[in-house]
């Protein structure tokens, strides 16, 4: 059973803060998601009265976390989880000396309580060209006692954005979810979503905020999408600073903070109108040269494609005189519904998908978003979203030598143009469209299905081939 034929199997809701979560760089399903798995694993030792016991662990990587995953920090984000870091808690600022120590030392303190040997190039092991059926980016953790005898044993995946599914869950199948599963609104397909729009006379971000107060007041809504927001503009911000080369050893020279010099060059007028291009693309490049050094970033919905959605927010902010912070929660309420319908329908997942399952979704996501944000109606906003797909499709995930900088950090800047330039073409309909946003869907779910592994995060085709690298084997 694989996780795209679970997800069918069961909805569990899913909510905006599990959507957008804040989280480290570079990649929401190789970063994010192998820390919390490990997290996970280390609690459930303590849960179970192991700890004291455990003499050594074993952390096996598969499929596209084998391939790929030291240009992803895979290697780091396991190490730091079993400490007991989270995505959302750990000071990025901390990582290289944390991970030194493990080195040098030969050491693992598992919750920051009980500390074993740990031999990276013996306890953490990269399978390549194995993977399990459910789904390619596999963990397998194993924990023995002083006499070789196995304390437990653990399967995670990170099926994409960050969210982790534990064996068990994938053999039932169900998926893990810190939510409640009764909510007034449940929809699984745009259909179901218009359905509900329909009847009830609302707006899809008004649906998806009905949904999201069966957890929280309506005011901790709000303070937390400005506060995931805040966290965006603060990376935007710091990508606007830095110079230098990038991490991994491609040479990758950060071009941001240089771009955005030139364009402050030129004054408050633009020089020409195409010029806003200039700088919706500068806003995605600062996310994305952040989440490629192993910034703070938040997944929308994944790392790989994190500087769309805030680039389309900043042309919004900066560009659109009608800006608000309503119309902010207004973009994530919606951008959320639509970042659901991708989950259930197919999957975020490069890994799975393509990067259609990331870049291509964000630009899905921020194009609806865009338009209820500019008053657009809950048709014009499935036919922004459904055109910001339809021309994503088929796009593979082929990153040079498993780093997320090349096309990754490109790719964004262009998403989040075509994300504008979807929302244009649906407010200049009235929202009569032709193809459906659940049509677009299915078709990505089976090209997704169709593409060929080597396409898919394992930087065995595409660029990653056609492109001359030095670098030591990754």
């Amino acid at each position: 059973m694989t996780v795209l034929e679970a997800t069918k199997k069961r909805f569990v809701p899913v909510s905006v803060f599990q959507l957008f979560s804040i989280g480290l760089g570079p990649s929401s399903s190789h970063t994010v998601g192998p820390m919390r798995a490990a997290r996970l694993f280390a609690v459930e030792l303590e849960s179970q009265g192991h700890l004291p016991h455990v003499a050594s662990v074993t952390i096996e990587l598969f499929g596209s976390l084998a391939m790929t995953g030291k240009g992803h920090a895979t290697d780091i984000a396991v190490l730091l989880g079993m400490e007991g870091d989270s995505p959302e808690g750990i000071d990025p600022n901390s990582v290289p000396e944390r991970v030194s120590r493990i080195e040098n030392e030969g050491t693992l303190n598992i919750l920051g309580s009980h500390e074993i040997s740990f031999i990276i190039d013996e306890h953490l092991l990269f399978h390549k060209g194995k993977r399990f059926t459910f789904h390619s980016n596999a963990m397998r953790f194993k924990a023995l006692d002083s006499k070789g005898d196995q304390l437990h044993s653990d399967i995670y995946y990170s099926v994409g954005g960050g969210f982790v599914v534990p064996q068990e869950e994938a053999l039932e199948p169900s998926f893990t979810s810190s939510v409640d599963e009764t909510i007034p609104f449940p929809f699984q397909t745009c259909d179901e979503l218009m359905e509900h729009c329909r009847r009830h006379q609302m707006t899809v971000a008004q649906i998806v905020l009905e949904n999201e107060k069966t957890w929280r007041t309506e005011q901790q809504i709000k303070e937390g999408i400005l506060r995931i927001w805040q966290v965006m503009k603060d990376c935007v911000a710091r990508g606007l600073q830095q110079e230098g080369i990038l991490p991994g050893g491609l040479n990758v020279k950060r071009r941001a903070k240089e771009m955005y010099d030139t364009l402050l060059k030129g004054g408050d007028e633009l020089q020409d109108p195409s010029e806003i291009f200039d700088w919706v693309s500068l806003f995605a490049l600062a996310v994305n040269e952040e989440n490629a050094a192993g910034g703070r970033v938040v997944t929308a919905p994944t790392n790989g494609a994190a500087g769309i959605i805030p680039a389309v927010l900043h042309y919004y902010q900066k560009f659109i005189p009608s800006f608000s912070e309503e119309g902010v929660v207004t973009f994530f309420l919606t951008a959320a519904a639509i970042g659901i319908l991708y989950k259930e329908g197919a999957s975020l997942s490069a890994a799975e998908m393509g990067c259609q399952g990331e870049v291509g979704v964000a630009t899905s996501m921020a194009a609806g978003a865009l338009t209820a944000a500019l008053s657009g109606s809950n048709e014009q906003i499935e036919n922004a979203a459904e055109i910001g797909m339809e021309h994503n499709l088929g796009l593979t995930c082929d990153p040079i030598a498993g780093l997320v900088q090349i096309p990754c950090i490109e790719r964004n800047a262009m998403g989040a143009i075509k994300a504008i330039n979807a929302m244009r073409l649906a407010m200049h309909n009235d929202g009569d469209h032709r193809v459906s946003l659940d049509e677009v869907i299915e078709a990505m779910r089976q090209t997704g299905e169709d593409m060929q592994s080597k396409y898919k995060e394992t930087s065995e085709g595409g660029l990653a081939l056609s492109v001359s690298v030095n670098l030591p084997e990754c």
